[in-house]
């Protein structure tokens, strides 16, 4: 489903996503089209895009083609999914998933209505000023692999 989700092919790119839009979420998958994980999460992307168009944009980025964020966010694992709201200095939403780690979602999520809910969870929180929301779901207890 990656075809289908718009792709941001350099670092410049990125910036200006996220930059460039003052009154909705910006998503951004990072990870390869290939991996399956990120199979797995484009499709719950691309499915949910059109539900959250009106508070989120999602977007996604090749880590090989835009290596500029690697180190900055830490981007080690094969799917990551950040979120930005009204960052002029690329900072983004921190999101506590109860995982230990608030900077990003680093598994596949396959079922879209929790996704749904935490996109909106952050662009709720984002708008009130708050850079670290809670998610609704507690995820400290999910196997993943």
């Amino acid at each position: 489903m990656s075809y289908f989700l718009p792709h941001l092919p350099s670092g410049w790119h990125v910036d200006e996503a996220i930059k460039s839009e003052e009154d909705r979420v910006v998503v951004i998958r990072f990870g390869h089209d290939w991996d399956s994980q990120c199979m797995t999460m484009d499709e719950s992307l691309y499915a949910v895009a059109e539900k959250v168009q009106n508070f989120a944009v999602i977007y996604l980025a090749d880590i090989t083609e835009v290596p500029d964020f690697n180190k900055m966010y830490e981007l080690y694992d094969p799917c990551t999914v950040m979120f930005f709201y009204r960052s002029v200095e690329n900072k983004h939403i921190m999101i506590d998933l109860g995982t230990g780690n608030n900077n990003k979602i680093n598994w596949a999520m396959d079922n879209k209505q929790e996704v749904i809910d935490i996109i909106e969870t952050v662009y709720r929180g984002a708008s009130k000023g708050r850079g670290l929301v809670v998610s609704p779901k507690d995820y400290s207890t999910r196997y993943r692999y």
